[in-house]
C-alpha cells in the first residue's frame, strides 16, 4: 500500500510573490500534497497579518488541488512531526539563499534525522523576487504588479493608497 507524501513549504509569505507560487507549483507536481505554511512570528513587523497573508495565499494557490495552506508558531520540526509530514520544501534563488538554507537543513537534520529538506531552484526570472524587496519597492512607489498575484497587488493597493506600485 502506497502512502501519500504531504510536502511542507514554509515561509514568511509576506506577501506571496510569483516566485512563492513558482516553487509551489513545481513542489505540487512532485508530491501527493503541498502544504504551504505560513510562519508566525510575533517578532517580526509583518505588512500583513496572519490571517490576510493565509487568506492571499489560498487565493493564489486555489486552482493547485493538491496545496493547502495553513499557518504555524514555533520550531518547524515540531510542525512537522504535527502535521507528520518528513518533507520541507525549500526554494532557491542564488547561491545565498543555498548558505543559508543549507545550515537550516542540517539544523533540522540534528534534531529531527527522520525529516529531509528538499531545494527546488526557482526559475531564472523569480531569481530576484524576494517578499522584503516587494515591500520596500512597493512603499518607496516602485511597480510591483508583475511580481506578485493579482489579489496580492490588489491588497498592496487598498492597504496603501497613495503607493501605486504600478
Amino acid at each position: 500500500m502506497k502512502r501519500a507524501v504531504r510536502a511542507v513549504y514554509p515561509g514568511s509569505f509576506d506577501p506571496i510573490t510569483n516566485g512563492h507560487i513558482y516553487i509551489a507549483e513545481r513542489a505540487a507536481a512532485i508530491f501527493d500534497e503541498v502544504q504551504v505554511s505560513i510562519l508566525v512570528n510575533p517578532q517580526k513587523r509583518s505588512m500583513f497579518s496572519v490571517d490576510e497573508r493565509h487568506m492571499m495565499a489560498h487565493e493564489a494557490l486555489s486552482y493547485l488541488p493538491n496545496v493547502t495552506v495553513d499557518h504555524f508558531e514555533g520550531l518547524l520540526i515540531d510542525y512537522m512531526r504535527q502535521q507528520r509530514s518528513r518533507v520541507i520544501i525549500r526554494g532557491l534563488r542564488a547561491m545565498s539563499d543555498f548558505e543559508y538554507e543549507f545550515q537550516m537543513a542540517l539544523m533540522n537534520r540534528q534534531l529531527a534525522p527522520e525529516i529531509e529538506t528538499f531545494f527546488i531552484v526557482t526559475d531564472p526570472k523569480y531569481s530576484y523576487l524576494s517578499s522584503s524587496a516587494i515591500r520596500d519597492i512597493f512603499q518607496f512607489g516602485g511597480t510591483v504588479q508583475d511580481m506578485v498575484p493579482p489579489g496580492v497587488f490588489r491588497r498592496m493597493r487598498e492597504r496603501f493608497p497613495r503607493h501605486t506600485g504600478t
